[in-house]
């Protein structure tokens, strides 16, 4: 078994009287996809804000790439310092600039020198083909198009991690199809430790190397995925 890259010990996260994420361990090695598999409200959501840093969990810890990132009801590193990509459900993308502005910010949030960012803005976007859109606003684009430029905009900074909450959910099935096939290919490309949460089997199957099954905050099992020629 390889050695984990990302290791969820033990962690819980309350909110009030709710617990939302409740003793969750989760071991992830370099270049894997986990997809977390469960119903709405079963804390998947929480877990990559804890992952990410958003949010700090009252137990447990979390480590990245050997360094502890949080715990002890703290957090060591701050989510900017992670190496963390992350596509949100709604994507947020700011809708005041254009895409190619989108990316430049996360690049100027990184500190990337002005020198090298057109050329990763551009490579960012030629990645998930949509590198004729730079120069427009969020508003004119299409529901995909705004995914692949979201998508983007987390690879931009090039991340150790990626965090993608339920990416397709707002899609038609046909859609879904098509940039969960688009995902699959940059999975095979890129091969970044990856955590992808959804209620959808189908995006299991094809991207998925282990899969976490969550109900009510907890973890229920975690499984391999079978590799297959249909498979990313």
């Amino acid at each position: 078994m390889s050695a984990a890259f990302l290791t969820i010990a033990g962690v819980t996260k309350r909110f009030g009287s709710r617990t939302a994420v409740d003793d969750v361990s989760v071991r992830v090695a370099s270049g894997e996809v986990a997809v977390i598999l469960g119903p709405s409200g079963c804390g998947k959501t929480t877990l990559l804000r804890l992952i990410a840093g958003l949010e700090i969990p009252d137990a447990g810890e979390i480590w990245l790439d050997g360094r502890q990132v949080a715990g002890g009801q703290r957090s060591m590193v701050p989510p900017h310092d992670r190496g963390i990509g992350f596509v949100f459900q709604d994507l947020a993308l700011w809708p005041h600039l254009t895409v190619r502005k989108n990316l430049e910010f996360v690049l100027e949030s990184v500190k990337v020198p002005k020198a090298d960012r057109a050329s990763r803005v551009r490579d960012a976007l030629s990645l998930v083909r949509v590198e004729q859109l730079s120069e427009r606003y969020p508003h004119e684009l299409s529901g995909g198009e705004q995914q692949r430029v979201a998508l983007a905009r987390a690879l931009v900074g090039r991340p150790r991690v990626l965090l993608l909450d339920e990416p397709l959910s707002s899609l038609d099935r046909d859609l879904r199809a098509t940039l969960r096939a688009e995902l699959a290919r940059l999975k095979r490309a890129l091969h970044v430790t990856t955590i992808y949460v959804t209620h959808d089997r189908e995006d299991a199957a094809v991207l998925a190397d282990c899969v976490v099954q969550m109900q009510m905050g907890r973890v229920i099992s975690v499984s391999g995925v079978e590799k297959t020629e249909e498979r990313a």
